[in-house]
């Protein structure tokens, strides 16, 4: 019976003991050392605004284009007989200069006859002058003073005729006159051909298109600009011309060169164009090719494409910082004086796509992160790593600037 109690009884009994004493060791186990734990700190790259202390700088792209161009059509018809060397594709000429010229023969001949049909009209005058003062003598002698003879005694109709024969034969030598200048193919000012669409011996018709020229004493770039980049800009009125022009910094690359050029903002369009709804502001360059007051390194080639740099209103009392440093919402991650981030919301004067103006709501010593934060909370921890700002904030372009452009270096 004892066996058997002891086979029974023993095994849970051992069992017990076994979880008392894991029980007890466990309890009588010395604690863990308890440390406190840190908060984790985002590295974040922080840069200061800038004050604005200059002009805004509204940019902008266009194409150069001669401010007068003319398709060259002849006024007589006629066969080419004289073509000048300098009358080919980017040939530059000179005011008055002969281009081309038309076969002159019949207009030379057309002139003589007319010439001829002006001295027999002034002829006839003569006589029916004289025939009429004849009249008038004989009248008073038979007549005396007392009584006027008629028109018809004095022969005026006849007289009025000759004159009005002769009016007509100085107006037939003066339309041939010009018709024989018009065989000379000239031009009113200095400029250069773009295309020639006539050669020697070929036969031309009035109003055929012999040639299409442009001047080269100013070049025109139009310039499209929004709504927002005119308000930034101290334009003149359409058509007021009552301020000065405003200098313009053109640059672009001209036979693989990269160049500058002075311009100047002469007017607005004064229309919006409707599809873009887009203003268009005019830009002039004086003397493009460097032909007529000085030669120049590089020319300012018609069609070259340009971006511009046209100096605007005054940027005082705005702070400035990269476009990548705006949030959205207008907001910017600024780091307080706890190292925490402080989401703030911003008034945005001007956005450039390099550049955001800020009006009276940051501090010149106030660190802005330009780190990506994917998911911002407002004061979480960061730590800084300050940058320097690689460009400067504003570029200054004063309106009597003299633009160091690549036709001036040595």
């Amino acid at each position: 019976m004892m066996e058997k109690a002891l086979k029974f009884g023993l095994p849970p009994l051992l069992i017990i003991i076994a979880l008392f004493l894991v029980i007890q060791a466990a309890k009588n186990r010395p604690q863990p050392e308890e440390r406190e734990v840190a908060p984790t700190a985002m590295l974040v790259d922080t840069i200061s605004p800038e004050a604005g202390v200059a002009n805004f700088v509204v940019q902008a792209q266009g194409t150069v284009q001669p401010r007068t161009q003319t398709q060259v059509a002849a006024e007589v018809g006629g066969r080419i007989v004289a073509v000048s060397d300098d009358f080919v594709a980017g040939g530059f000429f000179r005011a008055g200069d002969v281009l081309a010229e038309i076969d002159p023969s019949d207009y030379e001949a057309a002139l003589l006859q007319a010439e001829a049909d002006l001295s027999s009209a002034r002829a006839r005058l003569s006589d029916e002058q004289a025939r009429s003062d004849q009249a008038r003598q004989d009248w008073q002698r038979l007549h005396g003073s007392e009584r006027e003879p008629g028109e018809l005694v004095l022969r005026l109709p006849q007289v009025a005729g000759a004159q009005a024969a002769v009016q007509a034969a100085e107006a037939a030598v003066l339309r041939a006159r010009r018709n024989l200048e018009r065989t000379r193919i000239r031009l009113p000012y200095d400029g250069m051909v773009r295309s020639r669409q006539v050669n020697l011996g070929q036969f031309v018709s009035p109003g055929s298109i012999l040639a299409v020229t442009f001047a080269v004493d100013v070049a025109e770039v139009r310039l499209p600009l929004s709504d927002q980049d005119m308000a930034f800009l101290d334009v003149p009125r359409p058509g007021r011309n009552d301020r000065p022009p405003m200098s313009v910094r053109l640059s672009g690359t001209v036979t693989g060169q990269r160049g500058e050029w002075q311009g100047w903002l002469v007017r607005t369009e004064g229309v919006v164009e409707e599809s873009s709804r887009l203003n268009f502001i005019v830009v002039q360059v004086e003397d493009p090719y460097g032909l007529l007051e000085g030669e120049r390194r590089l020319p300012l080639i018609m069609g070259t494409f340009v971006q511009a740099e046209v100096q605007g209103r005054s940027a005082e009392g705005l702070m400035v910082l990269p476009r990548s440093a705006l949030r959205e919402g207008d907001s910017v991650y600024r780091v307080d004086a706890d190292s925490r981030l402080d989401i703030r919301r911003v008034q945005v004067m001007r956005a450039t796509p390099d550049r955001v103006y800020i009006y009276n709501d940051l501090a010149a010593d106030d660190q802005i992160v330009t780190t990506a934060i994917s998911a911002p909370i407002p004061g979480m921890n960061l730590r800084v790593r300050q940058v320097e700002p690689t460009e400067p904030a504003l570029r200054v372009l004063p309106a009597d600037e003299t633009i160091n452009r690549v036709d001036e270096q040595p």
